[in-house]
């Protein structure tokens, strides 16, 4: 449920998300820079959720004074893949392909230029799918598990999950990141196969999947939000 709220002579959209699963209210911004996100456990009204946006303004103005700059994807811009930098370099009279060239950092995208943006976040999608993938399996099989689907999609609030039904979903983001902070989110959600919680059990498969948790959290929360504006 969208609303919104005045700050400083913007307008700020309100996005109000009930969640069976919530103990209390939270209030949070959207990482993608869409304005503020609350969550609700079920039965908490409309009503409270907004009280709580009015009593904590100051505070969302502050953390949207610190939000970084979107990053649209555009010729000549930088773009972190893979946990390097590259240039996007647009070549409009060759045919509508995107490839990359590790040797140059550069990464090519050919074709027009309305496609130039959907053409580079599609091509990124697919190459996080087809790392992510491979990986999930290897690493359910360490500990006698086997997913049901995964996918990759253009999350909000999180970085992978995992469902009762032993679905995986990850952010095609990650595949900005250094790889071994895409195979930590991928250990993580792989690990809730075994245990559905955040249990000390549960951070006993993250590591026995042989990554480093403290850092991969330290990194996303570090760098996660500049992740989440790219491609705006």
């Amino acid at each position: 449920m969208i609303h919104s709220v005045e700050l400083d002579g913007q307008t700020i959209p309100i996005t109000l998300k009930w969640n069976a699963r919530a103990k209390r209210l939270i209030l949070k911004l959207d990482p993608k820079g869409n304005g503020v996100i609350v969550t609700l456990p079920e039965g908490v009204s409309q009503r409270q959720g907004l009280r709580m946006v009015e009593k904590n303004r100051v505070w969302i103005a502050n953390q949207l004074a610190k939000q970084p700059t979107p990053v649209p994807f555009q010729d000549g811009a930088d773009l972190m893949f893979k946990g390097e930098m590259y240039r996007l370099n647009h070549l409009p009279d060759a045919r509508g392909t995107v490839w990359c060239e590790e040797d140059q950092k550069t990464i090519f995208i050919a074709g027009k230029t309305d496609f130039f943006e959907r053409r580079l976040s599609d091509w990124l999608k697919k190459q996080a799918k087809e790392t992510i993938t491979p990986q999930a399996h290897t690493l359910a099989a360490r500990i006698g598990k086997t997913p049901r689907r995964i996918s990759v999609r253009d999350t909000v609030s999180r970085w992978g999950s995992c469902s009762a039904q032993g679905n995986l979903s990850f952010n095609w983001r990650l595949i900005l990141a250094p790889p071994h902070i895409l195979t930590y989110v991928v250990a993580h959600e792989v690990a809730h196969l075994r245990h559905m919680d955040h249990s000390p059990a549960f951070w006993a498969t993250v590591e026995e999947l042989g990554v480093n948790a403290r850092e991969g959290r330290h990194w996303l929360k570090k760098n996660g939000t500049f992740l989440q504006r790219n491609g705006r």
